[in-house]
């Protein structure tokens, strides 16, 4: 029986060395901004204790935790009960004691709370690793993914959400990637849409559905809302934020008319404002900042500033970013007091963005410069000398392993797109030379060992 064909599973990918490239290009850039802005790098495992991750997420975010069954016979300490009924909920935490991290946020609070001792605050973090999620596969979406985080913890300051919209936008500035939105929401304002219309123990409900505005649109959103119990007139008073126009501070105007009777929604004005007011005083490069009220994103942990970055309008993918204030993360491990804020940048995403805007520099491989033809023993041995001075002075050269015929090693060449040939044969070593073939126009040039330097691969 013929053998069957390997695959791998759904929402996961292989990636070529021109693929990686890219990655490598966008993973490098982001790196050396979070530098440049006082970010420390940290790395955790990719999987971390069952009840580290679950009831973190909510019920959604729980589903979609990838768990790993416990090792030997899982089923051997069972509840016989529980299989029988089949009960999902008291049986997983029978099998599994740990599970595949869902993102960083988690584990970050948890390695804040267990090295507290040794960190100093404020931290700033950045961390750039794989995460999963047994998410349904779609395009941007994926079940093993990247997540390029940076977080503050240990300080409640408003400069921290400031930096982070510079943040974004000097990244998004290196890669070129103009036209990009920074969308901004305070958990405080929808707080304070639920205060005023006296639905505040339907928080959660009011604004899952609010969020859905861009999806399903005012009538869809307003059907939702009746749904879950949201009376016509409630929702008649907050009717005006579904068509709130203007910039920025116009949208800031619009809510202090509607927000006037809330005490924390004021708070939320006014965080947004110190933000919008301190940006305008600190021009974005590349980015455009804008207050979307309808955002609510990570309800289940942000207490205030909450971030999407949008890609630009000409392309239609989902957000490429997105983070926000946590006044009590840590507080899930037991650790108190302790605010943070951070963000997050789709690395796939973002790949797949600037694909689709030719973006990449065409230079971006990961081919080698230069690549010495084997003409036989001596020849090699010559030729691996040479290799060696080339990567001394910064170039990628690699000798091919075989003393093939020429045709083999020039295909070999032009398949793999590298730039230059050298060609020692046997009058070469003769003469004490060595020839560079330019493999884009044909052209070659002798040169003798003694005049090896990168202005002959130019």
């Amino acid at each position: 029986m013929a053998a069957q064909k390997p695959s791998i599973p759904k929402g996961t990918r292989d990636f070529s060395p021109t693929e990686l490239a890219k990655r490598y290009f966008i993973i490098n850039k982001i790196r050396n901004e979070f530098t440049k802005f006082g970010f420390q790098p940290i790395e955790t495992p990719s999987f971390e204790n069952y009840d580290t991750l679950m009831g973190k997420y909510g019920e959604e975010g729980d589903r979609l935790i990838f768990k790993i069954l416990n090792s030997g016979n899982f089923a051997e300490k069972v509840d016989p009960s529980d299989w029988e009924t089949k009960n999902v909920t008291k049986l997983t935490p029978q099998i599994s004691e740990k599970a595949l991290r869902y993102d960083l946020t988690v584990p970050f609070a948890r390695y804040v709370v267990q090295h507290q001792n040794d960190i100093t605050f404020p931290f700033k973090r950045y961390q750039i690793q794989p995460v999963w999620r047994a998410d349904r596969p779609q395009k941007g979406r994926f079940r093993e993914f990247y997540q390029c985080d940076a977080d503050v913890v240990g300080s409640n300051s408003l400069w921290q959400e400031i930096e982070f919209v510079q943040l974004y936008d000097s990244v998004f500035t290196q890669l070129n990637l103009k036209g990009v939105t920074i969308k901004m929401n305070n958990r405080k304002i929808l707080s304070g849409f639920a205060e005023v219309i006296g639905e505040s123990e339907k928080l959660i409900d009011f604004t899952v559905a609010l969020d859905k505005l861009d999806k399903i649109g005012q009538e869809g959103v307003i059907n939702e809302m009746l749904s879950k119990g949201i009376s016509a007139q409630a929702i008649e008073k907050i009717k005006p934020i579904f068509h709130l126009k203007g910039d920025f501070s116009q949208k800031i105007t619009t809510l202090k008319t509607i927000l006037q009777t809330s005490e924390i929604g004021k708070k939320g004005i006014e965080e947004l404002e110190f933000i919008e007011k301190s940006i305008s005083v600190l021009p974005l490069q590349t980015a455009f900042l804008d207050l979307d009220v309808t955002l609510a994103r990570g309800l289940n942990y942000y207490t205030g500033a909450i971030f999407e970055v949008a890609a630009p309008k000409n392309v239609n993918i989902g957000s490429i970013g997105g983070g926000g204030r946590y006044d009590d993360l840590t507080n899930i491990f037991g650790l108190k007091g302790i605010s943070g804020v951070g963000i997050s940048f789709g690395l796939d995403r973002i790949c797949l963005v600037m694909e689709e805007l030719n973006l990449f520099p065409s230079e971006i491989s990961e081919t080698v410069d230069v690549l010495c033809v084997n003409f036989g023993e001596q020849e090699a041995l010559q030729s691996l000398k040479l290799i060696q001075q080339l990567r001394t002075l910064g170039l990628k050269a690699e000798l091919y392993p075989e003393s093939a015929k020429m045709k083999k090693q020039m295909d070999y060449a032009n398949k793999r797109n590298i730039p230059y040939v050298v060609i020692i044969g046997e009058s070469e070593l003769e003469k004490k030379s060595f020839v560079v073939k330019n493999m884009q126009t044909g052209e070659q040039f002798e040169h003798g060992f003694n005049q090896v330097s990168i202005s002959t691969f130019k």
